[in-house]
């Protein structure tokens, strides 16, 4: 056999091994064909899944081990110690020690993350944000994995494979990363109606915050908990942050990746790091087991939320982040979540999202840290010495004594022994399971876009303009026009006015939407899935808007003071030491990081050099007084890129005010030329100018204005 023979057979061989799935029908890896790659095996349709769906387990066991050694989602994370500390007992409710004493303090550990990008992304990235606990409590570790929004894209846990690797980079040329603007995605959302609900959340400015401090976390599904008479109740999980829920502008986001992409991370470690400690409310929504029905939605459903106007979220602990990591691979990296780690007084509810999780979280550490014995790596280990049978394994740490290594034994002693249920032994929620074993979706999941409606209705004029135009920018990445036309067409379901306004700007008509939906159950009432006129039993929710957020507190926002040779000593310490006292962090700006000689002599030393940072970095502005620091700042080489500094913080509704002396810069930029009074724009006109400074800083932004503000570019 010659050369080109030889190299001939090897492509023979090697394309074997190739494959092109079209018109080809769904198999497991086996070979076998898929009749219902929809729905997990359950017992009834809101039964709890079986163990013994190996066409679930096989999919997502696969998925699992798809990278190493980073996670496949939530790969982009920062994290820190802290406390938790009960401040209203729940005993009425759960028989969980560290949710029963009022006063009790429980060390926790928080992960941060985005999900679809890979370790080295972006944190400004538009994505869903992980908010991930481990409460280290003396009756066992308890993890509380959730997000920074309290839905989901799918229902099923048999669709999560298949969502990742549509957002993930697409597979023939691994673009784009950390990013939904793509066809794939794209794709499988207009197919998937179920997750319409999630994209409202995801194109809102909820999937861009300006902090992980300025962020909800959610458990997502439905918990229950379990009090020491066996009473059971439902629980959603919500954590509120004190400094209220504030977002960065898509176009500000975009420029903060280019400038810091550790925006994030770095906000997050440089805030514990100055003392000023994260801290988030803690609470509950609790529904007694006989009202599971009582809603228009199923709470089993994880592409729904509880409106709190139909249960109140009862406060009763506060989260606290209080010391940053020694060593990062060793604690936020190693760290390993799963919402299987539960505590006595807290179960599972039959979601068949979470029942997925239940399955997946296990193994997707076996590939990741290498070992079943991950949870001997010194972040995961449980405040309690570990005792049972369980040996050996790559990197056993725990050095058991004795011969004994199995459960009944009579040479150890019994031991370890078994604990009852008043011992604290766990047992899980007394729940009577029966049913036909089907491979289905419950009739009550179907409707898809009443919550959605909800969501919409619920934003500020501001938040719903962003909103459509972050729909706009992801589908103007899309290169199939029947995608956007799909797309556009669900949208029409939530709100003809934003189908309308995306149709013409992504150039597709409105058209009605008919196409076929695997999910849906035969028997299921089409009204519930398409109607036009179904509207949700709460047709807006305050709780749903960041307008409503809390906007009273300036702690730990970053304030630039501009300044150049000759500043003010008297103004710039004055209004510092204001800010400063209100837990603000002031950071100097100069022409270049030489030291700045004020005009008493006072040196001050820049953080920054204008040239070196951009505005996108700061919270507000503050343009010193003084006459020979103005001159200097607008000298023909400094004046473009002092006004475009301010110009940009002007763009992006950010309160910026103008010291003594400072009209010729004021002049120069765009500011001057304002139609309306802006309450984010000062001027040092009387002595509470400072007092009007810090409360346009606590609002946050001038949202209303930045119409205004963009026009004038």
């Amino acid at each position: 056999m010659n050369k080109n023979q030889q190299d001939n057979k090897k492509i023979s061989q090697l394309q074997e091994h190739t494959t092109d799935n079209q018109d080809r029908k769904l198999t497991t890896n086996q070979g076998l064909k898929i009749n219902n790659n929809q729905d997990s095996l359950k017992t009834d349709e809101r039964g709890s899944t079986l163990l013994e769906d190996f066409i679930l387990r096989e999919k997502i066991t696969h998925f699992d081990h798809e990278r190493i050694p980073e996670r496949i989602v939530h790969a982009r994370g920062s994290g820190a110690h802290g406390v938790f500390k009960l401040n209203k007992s729940l005993a009425k409710y759960t028989k969980a020690k560290f949710l029963n004493e009022v006063g009790k303090e429980t060390p926790v550990f928080v992960r941060f993350s985005t999900v679809a990008g890979s370790a080295g992304s972006t944190d400004l990235a538009r994505d869903v944000r992980g908010f991930a606990v481990k409460f280290y409590t003396e009756e066992g570790n308890y993890d509380l994995v959730g997000n920074n929004i309290p839905v989901f894209f799918i229902q099923d846990a048999m669709k999560f494979p298949d969502l990742v690797h549509a957002v993930k980079p697409e597979p023939d040329n691994a673009i784009p990363q950390a990013a939904s603007a793509h066809d794939t995605f794209w794709d499988f959302i207009s197919l998937m109606p179920e997750s319409m609900h999630m994209i409202m959340w995801a194109m809102s400015d909820r999937a861009i915050p300006r902090s992980y401090r300025m962020m909800e976390g959610f458990g997502v599904h439905s918990f229950k908990f379990i009090n020491s008479e066996g009473a059971v109740h439902f629980v959603k999980f919500h954590f509120k942050p004190k400094l209220g829920v504030h977002s960065v502008a898509w176009s500000e986001a975009q420029k903060i990746s280019g400038t810091d992409p550790d925006f994030h991370r770095r906000d997050l470690w440089e805030s514990i790091e100055n003392g000023a400690f994260p801290e988030w409310d803690f609470g509950v929504q609790i529904i007694p087991e006989e009202n599971e029905h009582d809603f228009d939605f199923d709470l089993l459903d994880p592409t729904k939320l509880v409106p709190e106007e139909l249960v109140p979220v009862q406060l009763v602990g506060t989260l606290t982040l209080n010391r940053n990591p020694d060593n990062f691979f060793a604690e936020t990296e190693q760290i390993a979540f799963h919402p299987g780690h539960l505590v006595p007084g807290i179960d599972f509810t039959n979601d068949p999202l979470l029942q997925g999780r239940l399955f997946s979280y296990t193994d997707t550490q076996l590939s990741r840290l290498g070992s079943p014995n991950f949870h001997e790596i010194p972040i995961n280990r449980s405040i309690n010495t570990v005792h049972n049978n369980q040996r050996d394994g790559h990197m056993r740490q725990q050095i058991a004594k004795g011969k004994v290594s199995y459960e009944p034994n009579s040479i150890g002693g019994g031991c370890p022994f078994q604990a009852m249920m008043k011992e604290g032994g766990f047992t899980s929620n007394n729940e009577r399971v029966d049913g036909n074993k089907v491979r289905a979706r419950s009739n009550s999941f179907v409707d898809h876009y009443s919550q959605a409606k909800m969501f919409f209705n619920s934003q500020s004029e501001p938040e719903k303009t962003h909103l459509q135009n972050a729909l706009v920018f992801e589908l103007s990445k899309v290169t199939f026009p029947e995608i956007r036309e799909r797309v556009v067409g669900q949208l029409n379901f939530i709100n003809k006015d934003l189908a309308s306004y995306v149709a013409k700007r992504v150039g597709v008509e409105v058209k009605k939407l008919d196409m076929p939906n695997q999910s849906i159950p035969a028997d299921a009432n089409p009204a519930n899935l398409q109607s036009e006129e179904r509207e949700p039993a709460t047709k807006s929710s305050e709780a749903l808007s960041m307008e409503n957020t809390v906007k009273d507190k300036i702690e730990s926002r970053i304030i630039g003071f501009i300044m150049a040779n000759g500043v003010n000593t008297q103004d710039v310490k004055s209004l510092k030491n204001k800010l400063e006292n209100k837990g603000a962090v002031v950071q100097i700006i100069g022409p270049s990081v030489a030291s700045v000689i004020a005009d008493d002599g006072t040196v001050f030393e820049p953080k920054h050099s204008i040239t070196s940072v951009a505005s996108v970095s700061f919270d507000a502005l503050y343009i010193c007084s003084g006459k020979q620091s103005v001159k200097e700042l607008m000298h023909p080489e400094q004046k473009p890129i002092v006004t475009e500094f301010i110009n940009e913080a002007y763009k992006h509704c950010k309160a910026i005010y103008f010291g003594n002396d400072t009209d010729e810069i004021y002049n120069a930029t765009r500011i001057s030329s304002k139609k309306h009074e802006d309450p984010a724009i000062i001027k040092k006109e009387s002595d509470d100018s400072d007092q009007k400074f810090i409360q346009a800083i606590a609002s946050h932004r001038v949202w209303d204005l930045e119409k205004e503000r963009n026009s004038m570019d």
